[in-house]
């Protein structure tokens, strides 16, 4: 932050050139807390067997499986999709040659839950049903510009209150409806979880979703007399 007195003698000698505005310049800053209402999930099946149609059949086998677990959970299919789906040839090297050992397929899914409290329930059962990859867990809100809106109005008090504390340092009289207010880009990125596969007897997968912070920041100038 920092204000400005600039001084021009031109200005003495010649009254059609103006005194420049006097200026302070200030961020401000503005975080506003959440509980998320939405989780995104992703998981699914990665096969491998020594032939390519064995690898897909099973693999088609346990995504059916878990898909039709969520949906009996009440997940609409909507909300079920597919992210990736690949097929990569395995090798092995002996004695520097390269032996085909056979083919991976991988399909991910993506699952997207309006009631976070599900997420460690799907979780589970997906993993019960087949899943043996859980690649990442996010949450976010639905309506994340009401609360970042809500930060952005603190961000303008919190420069505000900087700028008339400068003023009243150095003597000044704050006139506090600013000349010029901008908005400095910052990202809104969901929290990630990173979830780890728990043995099928194990107790359900305990997933603390927390809070979301949303911050918003600004730089302002106001003039002073």
């Amino acid at each position: 932050m920092y204000f400005t007195q600039p001084w021009h003698p031109a200005s003495r000698m010649n009254p059609s050139v103006h005194h420049h505005r006097q200026i302070i310049e200030v961020s401000g800053e503005g975080t506003v807390s959440a509980p998320p209402d939405r989780a995104v999930i992703d998981l699914g099946v990665i096969t491998e067997n020594p032939s390519l149609s064995d690898a897909q059949r099973d693999n088609a086998a346990s995504i059916a499986n878990i898909v039709h677990s969520l949906v009996q959970l009440g997940i609409p299919k909507e909300q079920i999709q597919t992210v990736t789906y690949r097929v990569d040839i395995q090798y092995n090297y002996v004695e520097g040659k390269q032996i085909l050992r056979g083919y991976q397929v991988t399909h991910m899914l993506q699952i997207t839950l309006e009631q976070i409290n599900q997420t460690g329930l799907v979780v589970d059962t997906a993993v019960n049903h087949g899943a043996n990859s859980v690649s990442g867990i996010r949450f976010s809100l639905a309506n994340p510009d009401m609360y970042y809106n809500r930060s952005l109005a603190l961000a303008v008090k919190n420069a505000e209150a900087k700028a008339m504390t400068i003023a009243r340092t150095i003597g000044a009289t704050l006139i506090t409806l600013p000349v010029k207010v901008q908005e400095e880009a910052r990202s809104r990125e969901p929290i990630p979880y990173q979830a780890s596969l728990m043995a099928q007897s194990a107790p359900a997968t305990p997933i603390l979703p927390g809070e979301l912070k949303i911050t918003a920041a600004i730089r302002a100038a106001y003039t002073y007399a």
